[in-house]
């Protein structure tokens, strides 16, 4: 009997599916995937709230975010932006309700601390909140 070569043309749903069977028994993975992103993808909203405006070094503020995304918000990411510019990441949260308990460091009196939030959204765009200013008292 002659031996039959698959081409793969003319191939129907069938004999995809037959080879996807037999790559699965033989422990081989079928992996299917859809990209995110694209022209119609919009990247995430974030907005930030704080349990308080002012505080005593030590004091215990929580931040909150509410984060919005088309096709799903990947994390939640908290930052201190510091008097040189350069941002401190103080800690992420993955999943709902977005909030972060940070303790006011020793600064002066009358400090203003500025915190921000970054959304990130399942293709891996992203967004900043404005920013929520506390007062070190």
């Amino acid at each position: 009997m002659p031996r039959r070569r698959f081409s793969g043309r003319g191939a129907g749903p069938a004999a995809v599916t037959l080879v996807a069977v037999a790559l699965v028994a033989c422990g081989g993975g079928v992996y299917l995937g859809f990209g995110l992103g694209g022209p119609a993808d919009r990247p995430p909203s974030v907005a930030l709230a704080a349990s308080a405006t002012e505080g005593l070094p030590g004091a215990t503020v929580r931040l909150l975010a509410a984060a919005t995304d088309d096709f799903g918000v990947d994390r939640v990411s908290f930052y201190r932006r510091e008097p040189n510019g350069t941002d401190t990441l103080l800690g992420s949260d993955l999943a709902e309700p977005y909030q972060l308990d940070v303790t006011l460091p020793a600064s002066p009196a009358g400090t203003v601390l500025r915190h921000f939030a970054r959304a990130v959204d399942v293709a891996g765009q992203s967004a900043d909140s404005a920013a929520v200013d506390i007062t070190v008292r």
